[in-house]
């Protein structure tokens, strides 16, 4: 009977948390007792006033214009990526084989589409002011909305533009979220007093917008409770699992860590900008290639921009057993216009685009991708006991013992020594310093290569070579965790398992290395959401709950003593 009692209270609390995962192209949000979270585009279109500033967020991140030196150099890490297939084998052990690509681009000239009837669907009528979510698909570019994305690049879409203030950014989120507890949750606003919530957060997180997003969830929206989860944590959880390094492949982001028993180390972590949609517009450069027959085709257009990430899910994979030329066909449906239907043929380039994940300087085609680490923490006015209030005062007091040593040794009439003027006591500090106050960062950068490109075994090995101890890195190589939507590829693990394989230091050679693509037989793309909906059921996590008048009485402090990773 208890243990009924104690599933029947565990059950009633999960149906009053709530989880959000927002991403740079979906949100995942649903109750903690749901089998799955509903799950729409990440995205909110806003009627501009009248003579206001047009503004529109891509659905695909923007390609460069192609220079003659950029299109060597794609061209060059495409050949490298074409030779290494072709010096693999196939399962049976046969060579694999590829068709040429201008035998393919012959054939794809040839290609006439098939003019088909208009398709039912219709531009979205509406009068709103506000439109959100999958309908923002719909909306006709002439009828005078702007659209944003309230985050981009896996961090929060603070930009210039119009829109682009935190305010702005942070008011997008409240409608947004609002709108799928009141439409998709059937949650009445007026309740949420009698509801938590948990946001899962990045694992390289800027704490000021942690801050801010913290005060919109208890604040602003007026949800009881909240607590913030890494989603690096999360995942563990989703996969049931004690420990693992953490590969999140996004839609825009690529990030990597080494997390044990719920502790994600902070100099393991790395983020790359570059994810799924960077895919997309990589394997769009390939097509071209090979004359793509839908001329017309611009990745800067809604509807286009979605066909190309449909096209790239149905078509790439990384299966060494399908060699040479495929047909396929796909159909061009647009509201109020005629469809098309085309036949196109397909070679390796199926193959090379996810492959870019491993040769980043294809992902030229959409710009510079930066590497991000943890930074160290610079401070805010309502924390005043955090880490650099100890750090000035340990070193204030070394300064005074070392003074006074001096002072006893010139008593003791040994000759003097010269007093520095400031006595530096950690050697963090010092680095940074020493070269020219730059960035303050993490210790020891991630090595990127001569492109200031990181691929993604590189930063797998680097991360787990960043664990304290040689035990934690073996325990790594043991067991990859493969999350995120942007990496599901038909054996995509293997080939991370062979890359890394090839590269693992010799005395952790004898690990059972182990790549989970699928935790548990689930989705990847939600097991950091169901991780965080199984955390919030824990006994443990009853302790990490923020309510809305200790946040108003403690602010930030709050966090900082609640939050379970290192403020």
């Amino acid at each position: 009977m208890p243990v009924f009692q104690e599933s029947c209270a565990e059950q009633i609390q999960a149906q009053t948390v709530i989880i959000i995962h927002p991403g740079s192209q979906n949100l995942k949000m649903g109750r903690a007792s749901d089998l799955n979270p509903v799950n729409i585009l990440n995205a909110i279109a806003r009627k501009r006033l009248h003579g206001g500033f047009v503004y529109e967020d891509s659905f695909l991140p923007s390609s460069v214009p192609k220079t003659k030196e950029l299109t060597q150099a794609m061209e060059e890490s495409r050949l490298q990526v074409s030779h290494t297939l072709q010096s693999c084998l196939q399962s049976d052990g046969r060579r694999r084989y590829a068709t040429p690509p201008q035998q393919i681009a012959a054939f794809n000239r040839r290609s006439s589409p098939e003019i088909l009837s208009p398709s039912n669907e219709e531009w979205l009528k509406t009068d709103a002011e506000v439109i959100v979510g999958d309908d923002v698909l719909r909306v006709n570019s002439e009828d005078g909305y702007n659209i944003h994305f309230p985050y981009r690049r896996g961090e929060l879409n603070v930009h210039p533009g119009p829109g682009g203030s935190l305010t702005a950014v942070l008011a997008d989120l409240k409608t947004i979220w609002e709108f799928v507890l009141a439409e998709k949750l059937q949650i009445p606003l007026k309740d949420l007093k009698h509801y938590r919530a948990v946001l899962i957060i990045p694992d390289i997180y800027n704490r000021y917008y942690l801050k801010e997003l913290t005060t919109l969830m208890l604040c602003d929206i007026g949800f009881g409770g909240c607590f913030l989860l890494q989603d690096h944590v999360a995942a563990t959880f989703g996969a049931g699992l004690g420990y693992a390094c953490v590969v999140d492949v996004g839609d825009q982001k690529t990030s990597v860590s080494c997390v044990e028993d719920g502790i994600s180390h902070r100099n393991t972590r790395v983020r790359m900008d570059y994810g799924g949609s960077d895919i997309t517009q990589t394997f769009f450069w390939l097509l071209q290639k090979c004359a793509f027959p839908y001329k017309k085709c611009d990745t800067a257009d809604k509807i286009d921009a979605l066909l190309l990430n449909q096209l790239k899910k149905d078509f790439c994979h990384v299966d060494l057993n399908i060699c040479g030329s495929q047909e396929k066909i796909f159909t061009v449906k647009r509201p109020k216009t005629p469809s098309e239907r085309h036949i196109l043929q397909v070679g390796d380039e199926c193959l090379v685009a996810p492959l870019s994940l491993f040769q980043p300087e294809l992902f030229k085609v959409t710009g510079v991708h930066n590497v991000h680490v943890q930074k160290r923490y610079l401070g805010d006015p309502q924390d005043p006991h955090d880490e650099n209030y100890l750090r000035e005062t340990s070193r204030r007091g070394m300064k005074e013992i070392l003074e006074q040593t001096l002072e006893l040794q010139e008593e003791i009439t040994v000759p003097s020594m010269p007093v520095e003027e400031e006595v530096v006591v950690d050697s963090v500090d010092a680095v940074p310093n020493a070269l020219g106050n730059r960035d303050l960062e993490a210790p020891r950068d991630f090595i990127v290569g001569p492109q200031q490109l990181l691929g993604l075994d590189h930063a797998v090995l680097q991360s787990i070579d960043r664990c304290p101890t040689e035990e934690l890195k073996r325990k790594m190589y043991s067991c990859i965790l493969i999350v995120g939507s942007g990496m599901k590829f038909q054996g995509i693990g293997m080939w991370l398992h062979n890359r890394i394989s090839l590269q693992i230091p010799y005395m952790f050679r004898a690990e059972q290395l182990d790549i989970i693509t699928q935790p548990k037989e689930m989705d990847p793309g939600i097991t950091a959401w169901k991780g965080a909906a199984i955390f919030s059921c824990l006994e443990s996590a009853q302790e990490l709950w923020i309510g809305q008048l200790e946040w108003e009485r403690h602010g930030v402090r709050v966090l900082r003593e609640r939050a379970p990773f290192m403020w």
